[in-house]
């Protein structure tokens, strides 16, 4: 008698058994994406977290989605806003009122990021600052949350940035 093991791992079967899943990084990535707008909301409308994040998980999917580090950017950004702003204002060359709100959004989720998540390399709170910006920003915005972050990262992160450069 012959078994059907289809279900099984095949090694010739180019996919493997958690092929169409999206990635942590990818998971991250839409996390971050979510939390800009629910940041931008947050300046906007001056609403509570808690009712933000409901009608985000309401009107969202979060299959693809870390609703955990979701969470996370969404209550740590607001809980930080006083030492995000003091590190961002030295590397800004107008105030941070007159920050488009968008390019504010992100560039407070990637500040978070390099205070908070060290365990986030520079190089990628960077580089998913600048994707940010390209997707909500204005056309130009992603140059400018770039040059501000690669002011800031230095300063956050002296010897990881140090090392990197060796």
């Amino acid at each position: 008698m012959i078994s059907d093991d289809s279900d099984r791992f095949n090694p010739r079967d180019p996919k493997p058994a958690d092929a169409g899943k999206p990635s942590k990084s990818v998971k991250r990535r839409e996390a971050r994406q979510l939390a800009t707008q629910a940041l931008y909301q947050w300046h906007m409308a001056k609403a509570s977290l808690n009712e933000i994040e409901a009608q985000f998980r309401v009107d969202n999917d979060f299959t693809d989605v870390d609703g955990a580090y979701f969470r996370e950017i969404l209550h740590g950004v607001p809980a930080s806003r006083n030492e995000i702003d003091t590190a961002l204002k030295p590397c800004l060359d107008i105030e941070i009122e007159e920050l488009d709100p968008v390019e504010l959004a992100v560039l407070r989720l990637s500040t978070w990021e390099l205070l908070k998540r060290v365990d986030v390399p520079y190089r990628v709170v960077i580089n998913e600052g600048i994707e940010l910006a390209k997707v909500f920003g204005s056309t130009d915005g992603h140059k400018f949350v770039n040059g501000v972050l690669d002011k800031l990262a230095p300063r956050l992160r002296e010897a990881e940035v140090k090392a990197f450069k060796r």
